[in-house]
C-alpha cells in the first residue's frame, strides 16, 4: 500500500477567508470564467460543462424569480443527487433565498413536518432521479415546471404566496446559504442556518486538503441533503473545478463500474458503503479494479479497525477518516493526505478551526483527558432556524459550539472521538435519534412504552426498539415493524423489535438504556 503523497498544503487561514466568493452561487461562474468547456456534472441521463451548469442556474432562477422568491425565502428543493437538485440549490442562492435541500426519501409525515416549520415560498421536486420525489410532488399537488436550456431533466414545484421572507445580509457570513434539517432529541425538527462563508470555508479547506484538481473526478453519493454531500463533496468539488459524478443511491454495481470505467478519482462514502462494496465484490467473484482512484475516505459513522484493515487491502490505498456534524458545516477535522494513520482516529483539527475538551463540570480536561468536544471558527452555524432557545443552549456567546461528543486528543493534535453524550445512532451516516423512533412506537394504541437503542454491526451501526405493551395486547414484531416503515425514513426503522414483559426502569420510572445494551 502506497502511502507516499505530496507535501501538504499551507493554508493561509485569513487570506483564505478574505479571497472567497460572496455566494455559493458564485461557483459555477468562476468554474465557468476558468474553463467554460469543462464537465462539471455528469448523472445517468445526462451531463453539463460549466457553461451549461451557468445557463441552467440562469435560467431556473429566473423561474424561481417569476413565482415570487425573493431574497430571505426558503426553496425547498426535494431530490435525490442530480443535476437539476444542484441546479436549483445554485438558482436559490442567486436570488439570495435559503436552499432547503431535503433527501426525498424521508417519509411523508418527516417531509410535511420540515415543510410546515420551514414555510418555503418554492418547494422544487427533482422527479427523474427519484421516484420518491415524483410521490410528495403527487400528495402535495405539484405543476410540471417549463423545460429549461440546458436541459436539467423533469421537475415540479408548488408555491405558498402567503411564505414570509427573513431579512438580507450582504456580508457572506451572515447570510444563510442552505436550511439542513436534523432531527433534534425532542423529535422536532430543527433547521441549521449555514452561512454562505460557513459552507465556502469548507469548500475550500477540504478541496485544499485533498489536493482536488480540475482533472478529478468524484462519486458523488453521499446524499446532497446531507451537509456532508452538499458542503464537502458538492461545492468542494466544484471549488476546485474538478467533475461530480453524481449518484441518487448507493449501489455497489453501480460505483464498481463507475471506479473501473468512468476515470473515478475520489470516492468518499460512509463506512457501510465500503462494506457493501467489499461484499458484493467477493459474492460476485469480480476483481478490483479502479485504474484512476487516488482518494478514499470514509466519514459520517464511527469507523472500525477491521473494516478498515479489509478496505485498505483491496483497495490498495489509505482509507482516510474524518469528523464532523451539521452545526459545523460540518468538517471539524480529517486524516491528511501526507499522513494516513494506521488507528481510527478522525485525524487533525482543519486549519482555521478551534477545539475544546470540557469537563461535566465545566472546567477544560486535563491534556489528553475526554472531555465534551467544543469548537469554535468560521464553519460553526448561524444558529436553529426559529430557535433561539436552542441555539443559545448549542453555542456560547464567545461562539463555542457544544457538538455533545466525548472526545480526546493525542499530543500528535489526532482527535478520537470516544463516545456520545446523547443517545445518538449513526446509520449508513445518517443520524437517528431514539426520541423520534420512540415516538412513533409509543402512538401505536397497544404500545406503553419503548425503548430505542443502537447496536454496532460491521461499519455501520442499527437500531434496536424494545417494546412494553398493554395488557391483552396481541400487536407482534412484525406488526410494530410494518408500524414503523409506515411513518419513518427507512434508515430509521428497527432492524428488530424485541417486546418485553416490562421495561428495566429506575424508581422514578426512567428505562434504564444501559440495562438493554448488556443485554443485548
Amino acid at each position: 500500500m502506497s502511502t507516499s503523497s505530496p507535501c501538504r498544503p499551507i493554508i493561509d487561514v485569513p487570506a483564505l477567508l478574505a479571497a472567497l466568493p460572496a455566494r455559493i452561487s458564485d461557483l459555477p461562474t468562476l468554474a465557468a470564467a476558468r474553463d467554460p468547456q469543462h464537465v462539471a456534472l455528469i448523472e445517468d441521463a445526462r451531463r453539463l460543462t460549466s457553461a451549461e451548469l451557468v445557463r441552467a442556474v440562469e435560467a431556473a432562477a429566473a423561474l424561481l424569480r417569476q413565482w415570487g422568491v425573493r431574497g430571505g425565502d426558503r426553496v425547498m428543493i426535494v431530490a435525490e443527487n442530480s443535476i437539476a437538485q444542484i441546479v436549483l440549490l445554485f438558482a436559490t442562492a442567486r436570488l439570495d433565498a435559503w436552499a432547503l435541500v431535503s433527501n426525498a426519501r424521508l417519509s411523508a409525515a418527516e417531509l410535511d413536518a420540515i415543510r410546515a416549520h420551514a414555510q418555503p415560498r418554492v418547494t422544487a421536486y427533482a422527479l427523474e432521479s427519484s421516484r420518491d420525489a415524483g410521490q410528495h410532488a403527487q400528495r402535495h399537488g405539484a405543476t410540471e415546471a417549463p423545460h429549461i436550456a440546458p436541459d436539467i431533466g423533469t421537475w415540479s414545484y408548488t408555491v405558498d404566496a402567503s411564505a414570509q421572507a427573513e431579512p438580507v445580509e450582504a456580508a457572506n457570513h451572515r447570510q444563510c446559504a442552505a436550511l439542513i434539517y436534523t432531527t433534534g432529541t425532542t423529535g422536532t425538527p430543527k433547521g441549521v442556518m449555514l452561512s454562505h462563508r460557513n459552507l465556502l470555508f469548507i469548500a475550500a479547506v477540504s478541496s485544499r486538503l485533498r489536493q482536488v484538481r480540475p482533472d478529478d473526478v468524484v462519486y458523488a453519493v453521499l446524499p446532497i441533503s446531507h451537509v456532508y454531500g452538499f458542503a464537502s463533496v458538492c461545492l468542494g468539488s466544484l471549488y476546485a473545478g474538478a467533475t461530480l459524478r453524481l449518484a441518487p443511491r448507493f449501489a455497489p454495481e453501480a460505483v464498481r463500474g463507475a471506479l473501473a470505467d468512468e476515470g473515478v478519482t475520489i470516492f468518499q462514502g460512509v463506512p457501510a458503503m465500503h462494506a457493501k462494496l467489499l461484499e458484493h465484490l467477493s459474492t460476485q467473484g469480480h476483481a478490483w479494479h479502479a485504474p484512476r482512484l487516488r482518494f478514499v475516505y470514509s466519514g459520517g459513522s464511527p469507523l472500525d479497525a477491521a473494516l478498515k484493515a479489509q478496505v485498505e487491502r483491496v483497495y490498495g490505498l489509505p482509507l482516510h477518516n474524518g469528523y464532523g456534524m451539521t452545526e459545523s458545516s460540518p468538517t471539524v477535522s480529517q486524516t491528511m493526505l501526507d499522513a494516513p494513520r494506521g488507528d481510527c482516529s478522525v485525524g487533525e483539527v482543519i486549519p482555521g478551526v478551534e477545539v475544546r475538551f470540557v469537563g461535566l463540570d465545566g472546567v477544560d480536561a486535563a491534556p489528553g483527558e475526554v472531555g465534551e468536544l467544543w469548537v469554535r471558527g468560521p464553519n460553526v452555524m448561524l444558529g436553529y432556524y426559529r430557535n433561539p432557545e436552542q441555539t443559545r443552549a448549542a453555542v456560547t456567546q464567545d461562539g463555542w459550539l457544544k457538538t455533545g461528543d466525548l472526545a480526546r486528543q493525542d499530543p500528535d493534535g489526532a482527535l478520537h472521538i470516544v463516545g456520545r453524550s446523547k443517545d445518538l445512532i449513526i446509520r449508513s451516516g445518517f443520524n437517528v435519534y431514539p426520541a423520534e423512533v420512540e415516538h412513533v412506537l409509543n402512538a401505536h394504541p397497544q404500545v406503553v412504552q419503548s425503548a430505542v437503542i443502537g447496536r454496532p454491526v460491521e461499519g455501520n451501526e442499527e437500531v434496536v426498539a424494545f417494546v412494553e405493551l398493554a395488557a391483552q395486547a396481541t400487536a407482534t414484531p412484525a406488526e410494530l415493524a410494518a408500524w414503523c416503515a409506515q411513518r419513518l425514513a427507512p434508515y430509521k426503522r428497527p432492524a428488530e423489535v424485541k417486546i418485553l414483559a416490562a421495561l428495566p426502569a429506575a424508581s422514578t420510572g426512567k428505562i434504564l438504556k444501559h440495562r438493554l445494551r448488556e443485554w443485548l
